[in-house]
C-alpha cells in the first residue's frame, strides 16, 4: 500500500508556501511559489506522491486556488479561519513556513473543520449583493454627514423621506453660504442613489427570474434581496443534514458554557455570515410590525414578544425564518400561512 502524503498551503497575497509531509509527520518536501492555481496542480502532480489531504485556509484567494485545484483533481480542502489560528497558536515562531507545516499537520491528523466554498454562480450573486450593501452603506455615511455639518451652524433636517432629501437640505441653506461645502456632497449623494437603484433593479430581475428565490419569497417579511442572500449564502441546501441548524450556522443561536458547576447560556454567538444574519434580522422586524395578515409564524412571533419581550422575539423570529426557508427549499414547497383561530361570539 502506498503511503498518504498530506499538503499544506499558507497563502498570502503574492506567493504560497507549499509544506508536504509524511505519514508520520516527517517534511518531504517544501516549496515557495506564485499564487497560480495551476502552477501549484501541475507540481503537486509531479511529485507522483499518493496525496491524503491538502489544506489552505478559508481567505481572500482561498475561492481562486480552491476552485483552481479541485478542477486539477486534487483532495483540496477549505479549513475554517478560527479553527486554523487555534491550530497554529501553539507554535513557538509565527512563519510561512511554520504555518504551512501546522497546516499540513492538520490535515494529517484530521483536526480542522471544513468549509463550504461557493459555486461560482453564488459567488456572482454574492459580489452584486456585496456592492448593494456597500452603496447603502456610503449612501447612509454621506447623508448624515451631511446632517451633521448643517447642524453645526443651528439647521435642523428633521425626518424626510430619500426623495425630499436634497431639496430639503437646499431649502435650508438658501441664505447661507454652505452651498460650497453642500453642493458636492449633494452631488455624490446623487450618484449614490442612482446606481444603488441600478442595482436594486438588477436584484429584482434576478430575484423574479429564479424559481427558489420566488418560492422562498412567499415568506411574509422576505423581499427579493433577503431570498437571494440566503440563496447565496446556503449554496447548496443539502449540506445542512437538518434545517433547524441552519440557524446556529448564522450566528442567531444562544452561546452556551458549562463545565462543572457552571451552566450559562448567553447572548446570541453572532457568528457566520453577518450580511444573512441581518437580512433575516430585517425580514423578521418587517414580518412582525408590517404585515398585517395573520399567520402562524405571526402570531407565534407576537406569543413570544408578550413573554420575553420585543428584540429578543425578533431574534427568535428571525433564526425560524431561516429554519423555514430552508426546509422550503428542500421540499420544494412554499410558505404555510395557517389557519386563523376560530372567534366565538360572546351572547
Amino acid at each position: 500500500m502506498i503511503e498518504k502524503h498530506y499538503v499544506g498551503l499558507d497563502v498570502s497575497a503574492r506567493s504560497v508556501n507549499l509544506c508536504v509531509i509524511d505519514g508520520d509527520g516527517r517534511v518531504a518536501h517544501e516549496r515557495k511559489m506564485s499564487v497560480d492555481p495551476e502552477a501549484i496542480a501541475a507540481h503537486l502532480h509531479g511529485l507522483e506522491l499518493n496525496l491524503g489531504r491538502i489544506g489552505l485556509e478559508a481567505g481572500m484567494l482561498s475561492q481562486h486556488l480552491y476552485a483552481g485545484l479541485a478542477a486539477a483533481g486534487l483532495p483540496v480542502i477549505c479549513v475554517e479561519t478560527r479553527h486554523m489560528k487555534a491550530a497554529l497558536a501553539a507554535q513557538l515562531n509565527k512563519t510561512d513556513r511554520h504555518d504551512a507545516r501546522g497546516i499540513a499537520q492538520m490535515m494529517r491528523v484530521g483536526l480542522f473543520k471544513p468549509v463550504h466554498v461557493k459555486t461560482p454562480t453564488s459567488q456572482r450573486l454574492r459580489t452584486v449583493l456585496t456592492a448593494r450593501q456597500l452603496l447603502r452603506n456610503k449612501l447612509q455615511d454621506v447623508e448624515n454627514e451631511i446632517r451633521g455639518l448643517i447642524r453645526n451652524f443651528g439647521y435642523h433636517l428633521g425626518k424626510v423621506t430619500a426623495r425630499d432629501f436634497e431639496p430639503r437640505v437646499r431649502e435650508l441653506l438658501t441664505e447661507s453660504d454652505l452651498d460650497i461645502v453642500a453642493d458636492p456632497l449633494l452631488t455624490v449623494r446623487r450618484a449614490l442613489r442612482q446606481e444603488f437603484a441600478r442595482l436594486d433593479d438588477v436584484l429584482v430581475r434576478l430575484a423574479r427570474d429564479d424559481a427558489i428565490s420566488r418560492r422562498l419569497m412567499t415568506v411574509p417579511g422576505v423581499g427579493p434581496v433577503v431570498a437571494l442572500t440566503f440563496r447565496a449564502t446556503v449554496d447548496v441546501p443539502a449540506r445542512f443534514s437538518r434545517s433547524r441548524t441552519v440557524g446556529a450556522h448564522f450566528g442567531l443561536t444562544p452561546r452556551k458554557h458549562q463545565s462543572g458547576e457552571v451552566d450559562r447560556t448567553g447572548r446570541i454567538s453572532k457568528w457566520g455570515d453577518a450580511m444573512m444574519r441581518s437580512a433575516l434580522y430585517e425580514a423578521a422586524q418587517v414580518l412582525l410590525t408590517r404585515v398585517k395578515r395573520w399567520s402562524a409564524l405571526k402570531a407565534w412571533a407576537a406569543q413570544v414578544s408578550r413573554r420575553r419581550g420585543h428584540k429578543k422575539a425578533i431574534v427568535a423570529l428571525a433564526r425560524r425564518i431561516g429554519v423555514i426557508l430552508h426546509r422550503m427549499w428542500v421540499d420544494g414547497t412554499e410558505f404555510n400561512w395557517g389557519t386563523p383561530p376560530v372567534t366565538t361570539a360572546v351572547n
